[in-house]
């Protein structure tokens, strides 16, 4: 009886071991093989979509600016040494910067110069993109903003959004004739900096 008792417990623990190797073996594999195709299409997505919130010839740029944006849940955004955490003030920095600089750009135009976008999974990705903004002072003179933005896209309820972002502005080149007045914490959006 010693014996088939003690052959019970170690078929028992050998059994819970393989158990656990499948499961580890399992769980350590991506959810899906993405085909390049299916890594292009999603790359196109958010292309599309940020470009779409960027272009500066439609109206409402706050808005779809924000869009870009979970409605809920924390986003990180860090630019110019500070770092935001929530999504009320990316909206109360985005709205002071039109408010008080982009009223102030005539003409503007937001142009891409580089986009690079890398699918890590069917609900995650990350684009780093370098721009630049060419456009009027109030006084006309030509100006440009430009910089670089990397920003993570989380994939919820079918819609791509930035859950976090870090943003590097071009140096600029001090133009005393420019003169456009920011309200005190505003945050700007990707790239844009005050000359």
């Amino acid at each position: 009886m010693l014996p088939a008792m003690s052959i019970a417990p170690k078929a028992a623990r050998l059994g819970a071991v393989a158990g656990l190797a499948l499961v580890l073996a399992i769980a350590c594999q991506p959810a899906t093989t993405m085909s390049a195709k299916e890594r292009q299409a999603i790359a196109d997505s958010i292309s599309r979509q940020v470009k779409a919130a960027y272009d500066l010839s439609k109206p409402n740029v706050e808005q779809r600016l924000l869009s870009l944006y979970p409605p809920s849940g924390r986003v990180v955004s860090a630019a110019a040494g500070q770092m935001l955490t929530s999504r009320d003030s990316l909206a109360m920095g985005i709205k002071a910067f039109w408010d008080n600089v982009g009223v102030n750009m005539r003409q503007p135009k937001w142009v891409w110069d580089q986009m690079v976008i890398d699918v890590l999974a069917p609900n995650a990705a990350v684009m780093t993109a370098t721009y630049h903004i060419p456009h009027l002072t109030p006084r006309n003179q030509p100006h440009t903003l430009g910089g670089a933005w990397t920003a993570v896209f989380e994939k919820r309820d079918g819609r791509w959004y930035v859950i976090q972002e870090h943003l590097s502005d071009l140096p600029t080149v001090p133009d005393s004739a420019m003169a456009m007045p920011m309200a005190p914490g505003a945050k700007m959006p990707p790239g844009m900096k005050m000359p």
